[in-house]
Order: structure tokens, then C-alpha cells, then sequence
């Protein structure tokens, strides 16, 4: 399994947080449009990926549900068709939720800077770096990343879109 550093928080500037890509001197990797659909299993999260309707992964993943930093787990494993997997991941564990979302995309050292617009969820950044030099050099870059893209404390959110979009469904009036 791979391992990555990540942080997700609530960030309405896409132009602020473009603006900060560029300082950095990030990479712009393009636009994505991706739809994620959830599968119900009982220890981590499992996911089907569609990206632009042309690229499929197949991604697990466990973490822990922190507000702030946490490291995460993983195997990302890419697909040439969608359909088949999708049938028999929704046969054999049921299907969760579907997330949408539009997502820029930049590069910076071993960090992938998310920037997010969520369908019913709004807008937010995320950071995942690559533990690649070491856990400390993740938190490093990490803790820098916060700090030049200003993230307090009270944006950080604990839970992945996946959640939150089951949490609205599960509030919403029959």
C-alpha cells in the first residue's frame, strides 16, 4: 500500500487559491471532472473513479476520520472499462452514495493541491502528499501548504465528500 499526508478543508477563493498555485510555482495539471461512486464494505472506503469520462481507477483506502492532517493508505488501481467493475462492486457490496464534483488539479514537489467544487457540498481545497522522503517531509510540505494557503483550524473538515453527502441525505425530510 501507498501512503499519503492529506487535508481537506471548506475554501471558497478558487481565484485566491489559483493565485497561491502560481506563486508557488505548482504545476496546473487541468480540469477534472470526476465522479466518485462508493461502495458500502466494512473497513476503509472503496470507490469507483470516472475522470472526464474517459479515464477509470479502482481506489481503496483507509484513514482515520480527523479533523486537521492524517495519513492515509491506499491502492489506486487503473482500469481500461468502467462498466463491468462497476456491476460487480455494486453486486457484491451495494452501492453508498455518488459524489461530483469539478476539480483543478496542480502539482507542487510531492503534494497534489485539490481545488474542488462538490456537487450539494460546495467548494473546498485538499492537499495529499505523497509520503515519499519520509513522514516528517510530508508534514513539512504539509505544514506549508496550510500555512501559505492560509487554512485555519475551523476550515478543516474530518470526514470525506463521500460522508458528508450521505450525512445530508441521511437529514433531508422523506
Amino acid at each position: 500500500m501507498r501512503k499519503n499526508l492529506e487535508l481537506k478543508a471548506k475554501y471558497q477563493s478558487t481565484s485566491q487559491a489559483v493565485s497561491v498555485c502560481s506563486r508557488l510555482g505548482a504545476r496546473k495539471k487541468g480540469l477534472l471532472r470526476q465522479t466518485d461512486t462508493y461502495f458500502r464494505i466494512r473497513d476503509g472506503r472503496l470507490k469507483l473513479r470516472e475522470i472526464n469520462g474517459k479515464q477509470f481507477e479502482l481506489i481503496y483506502y483507509r484513514r482515520e476520520n480527523l479533523k486537521g492532517t492524517r495519513f492515509s493508505d491506499f491502492f489506486v488501481v487503473p482500469l481500461k472499462t468502467l462498466q463491468p467493475m462497476k456491476d460487480v462492486c455494486r453486486a457484491i457490496f451495494g452501492t453508498k452514495v455518488v459524489v461530483k464534483k469539478r476539480r483543478l488539479l496542480y502539482l507542487y514537489r510531492n503534494a497534489r493541491i485539490h481545488i474542488d467544487s462538490v456537487t450539494g457540498l460546495g467548494a473546498f481545497i485538499e492537499f495529499e502528499v505523497i509520503v515519499k522522503f519520509g513522514r516528517k517531509q510530508a508534514e513539512r510540505l504539509m505544514s506549508f501548504l496550510i500555512s501559505e494557503f492560509r487554512i485555519e483550524r475551523r476550515q478543516m473538515v474530518g470526514g470525506s465528500y463521500s460522508d458528508m453527502i450521505a450525512q445530508r441525505s441521511r437529514l433531508r425530510p422523506s
